[in-house]
């Protein structure tokens, strides 16, 4: 029996700081209907999709829980999850979570029955905890949010969805293989993520801009799907927010790395892709067998080690074993 996930990338728009919450639930749930109308059983939302990408900001303490959610589901989002159990469609979503105090840059996978199927709380936080002098816009995440505590923790999808593994990242995370590896030895078939990237160097700089960005992002998700022999679905909040830009590029990513599904703009936009989650095997099976191929007695350094470290130097420069 075909192990078939039609699985739908609902990139959004932007979120201005002045849109309600009940415009963006709106869009949201057009674009669930979108997804659900196409037959999708599993519809992937942005990073932080509830608000704008607040962590540009140098906000007053007593406006920062404003931007987070005591619980999920709660009463501003409650129509979201009533949608996608009527229509008896699953989805990822990231939001800032309020929990005893702390505050986390974290997502759900909610199964076509509305349960919580897994929760993920992002580990690779960029930018800083001091906004940089001078600059308009800044990359926060650091000051706002704590490191993930949950690690990478794969689940089980619904029989529904042939029982896939899942896993779920945040944003920066995808750019991490280790992050993925450690999923892929849990055995993960389906990678989530949403993220909300700059259109630009977010921590000072003009070396980058939008389009090697949107290459970055969509590179990382074929590579890392790639060497773990999973699907994967990274989906942006994209456009002009605030003023300031977010890259698109969502994208759905097959397991030999060759991307399925790609949006085309920078606005509220539905990709669709029939997912074979029994293609995983070819790579599980032989490339990427990792009970045949990996040597973790090498990798030690990945472990223990957070910087560079350089090789020593050699007793003689290349020049003088040149003119020897």
């Amino acid at each position: 029996m075909p192990r078939t996930l039609r699985i739908a990338a609902a990139q959004m728009g932007p979120n201005q700081r002045a849109d309600e919450r009940s415009a963006i639930l709106a869009r949201m749930i057009a674009l669930l209907d979108r997804a659900a109308d196409d037959g999708a059983q599993l519809v992937v939302f942005p990073e932080l999709a509830f608000t704008t990408f607040f962590p540009r900001w140098l906000l007053q303490p007593q406006d920062v829980d404003g931007y987070f959610e005591p619980a999920m589901p709660n009463p501003a989002v409650q129509a979201l999850f009533d949608r996608a159990a009527e229509r008896r469609v699953g989805f990822y979503v990231g939001y800032g979570e309020l929990a005893g105090g702390r505050h986390f840059n974290t997502s759900i996978t909610v199964g076509p029955d509305g349960a919580v199927l897994g929760k993920y709380r992002k580990i690779h936080l960029p930018g800083s905890v001091e906004p940089r002098a001078g600059d308009r816009f800044q990359q926060l995440e650091k000051r706002y949010f704590e490191y993930g505590d949950l690690g990478f923790p794969a689940f089980w999808g619904p029989k529904a969805w042939h029982e896939p593994v899942l896993g779920m990242l945040v944003c920066n995370d995808r750019r991490w293989p280790e992050a993925w590896r450690c999923y892929g030895l849990q055995g993960v078939e389906l990678m989530l993520m949403g993220y909300n990237s700059a259109a630009y160097d977010p921590n000072g700089g003009t070396a980058e801009n939008e389009a090697i960005r949107t290459f970055h992002s969509t590179l990382a998700v074929q590579a890392n799907a790639y060497m773990n022999a999973c699907w994967a679905v990274s989906v942006a909040k994209a456009g002009n927010e605030d003023g300031s830009g977010l890259i698109g590029g969502s994208c759905i990513v097959d397991p030999n790395g060759t991307v399925v599904a790609q949006a085309t703009t920078l606005g509220d936009e539905v990709i669709v892709a029939d997912c074979d989650l029994d293609a995983c095997r070819q790579g599980k099976e032989k490339m990427f067998n990792f009970a045949a191929h990996r040597r973790p007695q090498y990798y030690g350094a990945i472990i223990d080690q957070v910087g560079a470290t350089l090789p020593p130097k050699p007793a003689v420069s290349t020049e003088e074993r040149r003119s020897a």
